[in-house]
C-alpha cells in the first residue's frame, strides 16, 4: 500500500527514519515521478477511425440525455 503523508512537525522525520531502518516502511522521493509501464494499455483501446468514435460519443449523449 502507498501513502502520501504531509508532515507537520519536522520531529516526524526522525521516527520515520527510524521505521525506514527497522524496514518497516520505504520512503519513496514524491518529487519523482513513478514510472509507468505503458505496455499494458497497448491493447487496450481498439483503433477506430475518427468518424466512429464520433459516431458513437454522440449515441452516448443522447442515451444520456434521454436518462
Amino acid at each position: 500500500m502507498t501513502m502520501t503523508l504531509k508532515i507537520e512537525n519536522p520531529a516526524v522525520l526522525d521516527l520515520i527514519r527510524q521505521l525506514e531502518s527497522l524496514q518497516m516502511l520505504s520512503v519513496i522521493n514524491s518529487l519523482e515521478k513513478p514510472e509507468v509501464n505503458w505496455r499494458k494499455f497497448r491493447a487496450s483501446v481498439t483503433k477506430q477511425s475518427k468518424e466512429e468514435v464520433h459516431r458513437q460519443l454522440k449515441e452516448l449523449r443522447n442515451e444520456w440525455e434521454r436518462a
